[in-house]
């Protein structure tokens, strides 16, 4: 009885080491796979799809990736908005990181073509978001340097009104508003 015991066991512990082996081997590929995936979409070389889809967070973010070197922005802020709340706190700074890239991109490029009337919302959305990068990585050297470079094209300028409750002086107010320069005694 108790060898019968014992060889099944060795038995269910040999099957289950085999399936533990074998998931892992499907694991590796498909890292693998995922890896020549981003290898391509970094290189320049446009990916199915289908294939991204079913891919992790890191392949739809090297997609994104893919898009910005081809000057694609919609795409890449479509794709970035899929892959924002994915993976852990790291992973989630990247993808805040890029996207902050991408509104200082266009922010610098608009500056440059003096449309300032877009430039301005841009810079905003890219503190905004190098901010929540940091929120999530606070070593992120690279979000503090670009938070700087966006603070410099769009300095937040807090502006206080302090109210004068000083009486306003007539003579010092009137002298400023006549004309001309004072030729000496009346």
């Amino acid at each position: 009885m108790i060898r019968t015991i014992r060889h099944f066991t060795l038995w269910a512990a040999l099957a289950l080491s085999l399936a533990a082996f074998v998931y892992s081997v499907g694991a590796l590929y498909g890292i693998h796979h995922d890896n020549n995936l981003i290898r391509q979409l970094i290189s320049g070389k446009d990916v199915a799809v289908n294939k991204v889809i079913s891919g992790e967070p890191e392949l739809r973010l090297a997609r994104a990736f893919y898009f910005k070197q081809k000057h694609r922005y919609d795409e890449v802020l479509s794709t970035l908005s899929l892959v924002m709340d994915k993976g852990d706190r790291n992973f989630q700074a990247k993808a805040r990181y890029n996207l902050g890239n991408l509104y200082l991109e266009q922010a610098v490029q608009q500056a440059k073509a003096m449309n300032m009337n877009a430039a301005l919302p841009l810079a905003g959305l890219a503190k905004q978001t190098y901010r929540q990068a940091l929120a999530l990585d606070s070593g992120n050297w690279d979000a503090k340097y670009n938070l700087e470079v966006a603070m410099r094209l769009l300095p937040e300028m807090n502006r206080v009104d302090i109210p004068d409750d000083r009486p306003i002086n007539q003579k010092s107010q009137l002298w400023t508003t006549v004309p001309g320069f004072p030729r000496g005694l009346p």
